[in-house]
């Protein structure tokens, strides 16, 4: 039967391991390793250690020789190996399984304990790899390719009309956003003050959805807004009523997208007789060139549960690209929560 190497303890060493097991501000492994010197010294079995400790048998072995041997410069530092790179071959196994093959179990992408597992490996040392080589397989970009075949054309055209407008005429980027939901809570919700944050009701009444028609002036960025319940050539044709309206005189640009309703003969038939119209459509998937957009996303991001996308629409000042109060008054408690959501925001 194998014995576990002996080992006597001089007075300087004991008081060493004392101070190492006791300390608070000491490594949590170098405290073990004390721990496994000072039990070992008492004539106490590797797995008996182990039992006392909660340790793996593997490891009390691993530490007990070396002190054995050399005493505290052994169990001082790391052992002969630890902290090594792995090998060129495993890394190519690492990388090629992670970007070119499936995980097995319909999961749609690796994790460092199922790639580990199947490799053999640590999943630390998965981790690892990952990191050197940016890899993040739980994370996915999303785009989309325009198949527009005038896409340079359009291109052209609506960064032209930014950049370089014409003369004596006005350049509108519309567009809708709709399908925006109108929600009420079920009971009233209360502001957020110093130490206790806003409340909400888990659930809420739904009053069917909305559509937000906006045309912002590129030269001064004023947006001219509607809200319509649906979204139709006939709402369409509406907001374009509103900006004749609203722009009575000179030529009037209109950067849209391609969406159907802009191209109904119906609005091709009104545009034909007011000819002070020209509207210039984006390629096909390219909403992004339209600068309204930009517009709709600051001013959603300011809608929160607790605030209408109306009230939200009162507190942008698109003249001055500045956040403001509402210009239209407002109960006691719409006024709250819109103060509440610009503290939150860091804007009051």
């Amino acid at each position: 039967m194998r014995m576990a190497s002996v080992i006597v303890l001089p007075a300087e060493v004991r008081s060493t391991l004392l101070k190492w097991s006791r300390s608070r501000k000491t490594e949590a492994r170098l405290v073990q390793r004390a721990k496994i010197a000072l039990l070992a010294a008492e004539g106490l079995q590797s797995k008996e250690i182990a039992r006392r400790l909660k340790a793996d048998p593997g490891t009390v072995k691993r530490w007990r020789r070396p002190f054995a041997k050399r005493g505290l410069a052994a169990i001082a530092k790391e052992a002969a190996g630890r902290g090594r790179v792995p090998s060129p071959k495993l890394v190519s196994k690492i990388l090629e399984k992670a970007t070119q093959e499936k995980p097995p179990g319909g999961a749609t992408h690796w994790s460092t304990r199922t790639l580990a597992k199947r490799l053999g490996t640590s999943k630390d040392t998965v981790q690892r790899v990952w990191k050197q080589h940016n890899l993040q397989p739980h994370l996915i970009n999303t785009f989309k390719v325009s198949n527009d075949p005038n896409f340079e054309e359009k291109l052209h055209d609506a960064v032209g009309l930014y950049l370089n407008p014409p003369e004596h005429a006005i350049v509108l980027s519309v567009d809708e956003k709709s399908q925006i939901q109108a929600l009420n809570r079920t009971q009233k919700s209360l502001s957020m003050f110093p130490g206790r944050l806003g409340t909400l009701t888990h659930d809420y009444k739904r009053n069917g959805t909305t559509t937000l028609f906006a045309a912002m002036n590129i030269a001064d960025g004023s947006v001219l807004a509607d809200f319509k319940q649906r979204h139709r050539h006939q709402e369409w044709l509406d907001f374009l009523k509103t900006i004749n309206a609203a722009y009575p005189e000179g030529e009037l640009h209109i950067i849209c997208d391609n969406d159907a309703t802009h191209k109904h003969e119906k609005v091709r038939r009104w545009l034909q007789r007011h000819p002070r119209f020209h509207v210039h459509l984006t390629p096909t998937s390219s909403s992004w060139l339209n600068l309204v957009e930009r517009w709709f996303r600051d001013m959603l991001g300011l809608a929160t549960n607790s605030i209408p996308v109306k009230a939200a629409m009162q507190i942008l000042d698109m003249d001055t690209g500045e956040v403001r109060l509402p210009l239209t008054p407002l109960s006691e408690a719409d006024m709250g929560k819109l103060k509440g959501t610009l503290t939150t925001y860091g804007l009051l």
